[in-house]
């Protein structure tokens, strides 16, 4: 069972400010064109469209604030979920605004808009009030894995098993990732703004622009 607690007030409202958040990034040509339309599938082939409604009620489903953040840094940020299961307390600077993902590759630094440092916040203090006793080092923690004295990080399966059917963490990241090639077109772009590599950036840029990507090396 994930911990409840939120109130429909606070649900209406996040749902209104990512809803809002969406909007404006799509002025700064910065996120998704289309919020509601989820591409699925995984990098060795194109990604496909869901039904358009899933993102558009992905918050609606969100019934604690552990779930809209995890939503958050895939749907908004692109994090995967083993990359969101890696995050440390210490990782987390609410002062700067900023959470370190820790990778194999040079650890990406992630800067939060003011709609997901909210949620982070919102979390903390929430897993704080709920379990103070709690020395677990994730951030992100179920209610089994607060206590646990081996300090492990939340279960992959908890955190898929917070989506609908048919959304997953990879889905969302994906489609976030495409939805940034479709606007720019720049891989270093994508490399910069989601921590990437070169070869899976230009898998989207390639996925988004086939038409000016056709005789591009591979």
């Amino acid at each position: 069972m994930y911990w409840l607690g939120a109130e429909t007030a606070v649900l209406e409202r996040d749902v209104h400010d990512l809803r809002s958040l969406f909007r404006s990034s799509k002025r700064q040509r910065v996120v998704f064109r289309d919020p509601a339309n989820l591409p699925v599938g995984d990098l060795k082939g194109i990604p496909r469209s869901v039904p358009s409604d899933l993102l558009a009620g992905l918050l609606d489903h969100a019934a604690t604030p552990l779930v809209r953040l995890t939503v958050a840094l895939a749907a908004v940020h692109a994090v995967s979920g083993h990359d969101i299961r890696a995050i440390r307390t210490a990782d987390v600077d609410l002062a700067r605004g900023t959470v370190e993902i820790r990778r194999c590759l040079p650890w990406h630094t992630l800067y939060l808009e003011q709609f997901t440092h909210r949620l982070a916040a919102k979390w903390l203090a929430y897993r704080h009030h709920r379990c103070p006793a709690s020395t677990n080092p994730h951030p992100l923690v179920s209610q089994k894995t607060a206590l646990d004295l081996d300090h492990p990080a939340i279960n992959i399966g908890t955190l898929r098993g917070m989506l609908p059917k048919d959304v997953t963490l990879d889905g969302l990241r994906q489609d976030r990732i495409l939805k940034e090639a479709l606007e720019c077109g720049d891989p270093l772009k994508l490399m910069r703004l989601f921590g990437i590599t070169e070869k899976t950036a230009m898998h989207y840029v390639r996925t988004a622009h086939p038409e000016r990507t056709a005789k591009l090396p591979r």
